[in-house]
C-alpha cells in the first residue's frame, strides 16, 4: 500500500501545480482592475496606482506567483480585497459549514448509491426492479437545485418538519445541527447517487452471468454468500471510482445548495469573491477545492486497491 501511495505522489503534485497556475492567472485575465475595486469608483488614478503598488500588482507575474505560493505554504493566504480581512480567517469561518455539508452528502451518496444499486441488481420481482429503476431515472433527471427547492416546499412549507434555511454547526449542537444539514445534504447527494446506483446494478447483473457464479451455485454455495462475497464485492469497484469522482462534484454543488438553503459556507464566499473581483479569495478557494477533490480521489484509489489487489500492481 505504501508503494501504491508513493506512485501517486507525482501525479497529485502535477495536478496541484497546474491548478495553482490556473487559479493564479484566471482572476488576472478577467477584465477589471482589483486596485480600482479596492479604491472605489471615485478614486483618482494616483490613488489606484498607489494601491496597485501596495498590493504588489505592479510587479512581474512570476514574482507575484512565487510570493503567493510561498504564502500558501506558510499559511499567509493574503488579504481579502472586499472584506479587508485575512483570507485564512474568512475560510476558517466558513470551512466547517461546507465540510459538514459535503461529508454528510458524501455519506448519503454512498448509502443511497450503493443501496439502490444493490436493490435494483438483486430484486427478483419485476415490480420491485421497475420501482427502483424508475426512482434512479427520476433522480438522474433532477438537478440538485430542483431537489432542494422541492424539499423546501415539502418539508419546510407543507409539513414544517425540518428547517430549510440557516445553519447550526454539528460541532456546537449535534442534534440541532443535523436537522439543518439533512435537507441540503440529501438535495446534494440524491441526484448524484442515481448514477452510482446504475453502475452497481449494471455490474451486478453482468457478474451474475459469469461462469464462476454458475460454478459456485453448482457447488452448493448458499445464495446469500454468493451475493455478498462474489457478486457485491466484485461490483463495488466501479461504484468506488464513481463516488470518488463525485466527491469533487459535491463541493461544486455546495455553491448552489448553500445559496438555496441560506448556508454561510465556502460556496457563498466564492460567489461573493467572484462578483466583487476579490481575486485573493477566489484563487485560494480554487486551489482548496481541487486539493480536497484530489485527496478524495486518492482515498478512492486506496479503497479500490483494498477491494481489488490487482490495482496495487498496476
Amino acid at each position: 500500500m505504501t508503494r501504491f501511495l508513493i506512485r501517486r505522489i507525482p501525479s497529485v503534485a502535477l495536478v496541484l501545480v497546474a491548478t495553482s497556475v490556473i487559479a493564479f492567472l484566471l482572476p488576472r485575465l478577467v477584465p477589471g482592475d482589483p486596485a480600482a475595486v479596492v479604491a472605489g469608483p471615485d478614486a483618482s488614478a494616483e490613488t489606484i496606482a498607489a494601491i496597485r503598488t501596495e498590493l504588489g500588482l505592479d510587479r512581474p507575474l512570476i514574482s507575484q506567483y512565487f510570493d503567493w505560493i510561498g504564502g500558501l505554504f506558510t499559511g499567509d493566504l493574503g488579504q481579502s480585497l472586499r472584506f479587508n480581512r485575512p483570507v485564512s480567517e474568512l475560510i476558517g469561518d466558513r470551512v466547517v459549514s461546507t465540510l459538514e455539508l459535503a461529508l454528510l452528502a458524501g455519506l448519503f451518496l454512498v448509502v443511497f448509491g450503493i443501496g439502490l444499486g444493490v436493490l435494483a441488481g438483486s430484486a427478483r420481482a419485476r415490480w420491485a426492479r421497475v420501482l427502483v429503476e424508475g426512482t434512479n431515472t427520476g433522480l438522474l433527471a433532477a438537478p440538485p437545485f430542483l431537489v432542494g427547492l422541492l424539499f423546501i416546499l415539502l418539508f419546510g412549507v407543507a409539513f414544517r418538519v425540518l428547517p430549510t434555511s440557516g445553519e447550526v454547526s454539528v460541532l456546537e449542537d449535534p442534534s440541532i445541527g443535523i436537522q439543518y444539514l439533512v435537507l441540503p445534504a440529501l438535495a446534494l447527494a440524491l441526484p448524484m447517487s442515481a448514477g452510482v446506483a446504475r453502475l452497481v446494478q449494471t455490474r451486478m447483473l453482468a457478474i451474475r452471468q459469469e461462469e464462476f457464479i454458475d460454478l459456485a451455485v453448482s457447488k452448493g454455495v448458499p445464495p446469500r454468500r454468493i451475493s455478498l462475497r462474489h457478486v457485491l464485492r466484485n461490483s463495488l469497484g466501479p461504484a468506488v471510482v464513481a463516488i470518488g469522482i463525485r466527491f469533487g462534484d459535491l463541493l461544486a454543488g455546495a455553491v448552489v445548495i448553500e445559496a438555496i438553503f441560506a448556508r454561510n459556507g465556502l460556496g457563498q464566499l466564492a460567489v461573493s469573491g467572484a462578483q466583487s473581483a476579490d481575486y485573493t479569495v477566489v484563487q485560494v478557494l480554487i486551489v482548496f477545492a481541487v486539493f480536497i477533490a484530489v485527496v478524495g480521489q486518492l482515498l478512492t484509489e486506496v479503497v479500490l486497491a483494498a477491494l481489488d489487489p490487482r490495482v496495487r500492481l498496476g
